[in-house]
């Protein structure tokens, strides 16, 4: 795939409590609002919500995957959460070029995730180094 300005890559998933659990396990994170039922029903989200990181975690799979691709490193990501995701939504993520310098092969991305009704539970922008393939 050809790194110019404006290109995107996007990937949809549906976020399962099974993702929830792993991604608690993985990452060591078991707060309550992500994994008790009863207590996120107290929470003012009122049931249970997806870790923010499990979310921005898509991103990576496809900076890795897609666009740029295979090789790429991770300089840095930064991120707003604007909005919960619960068990059962679809949420698209999606990495939009903004930015490349091709002697460093350094590409800038804009980082969004929307859930199915449009809404932007996600916003911000990733530092890549790109494959010297691309």
């Amino acid at each position: 795939m050809s790194l110019t300005i404006g290109v995107t890559a996007s990937r949809t998933r549906t976020i399962t409590d099974e993702d929830i659990r792993a991604f608690a396990q993985a990452s060591g994170d078991t707060n309550s609002i992500h994994l008790d039922d009863a207590y996120a029903a107290s929470t003012p989200f009122g049931r249970r919500i997806a870790h923010g990181m499990l979310t921005a975690s898509l991103i990576s799979g496809i900076l890795g995957n897609d666009l740029p691709g295979v090789g790429t490193i991770y300089l840095g990501q930064n991120v707003k959460f604007k909005a919960p995701v619960f068990i059962g939504d679809t949420v698209t993520a999606t990495v939009e070029l903004t930015n490349y310098r091709e002697d460093k092969r350094i590409a800038t991305f804009r980082t969004t995730v929307t859930n199915q009704d449009g809404v932007l539970v996600l916003d911000g922008e990733a530092v890549v180094i790109a494959p010297a393939t691309t």
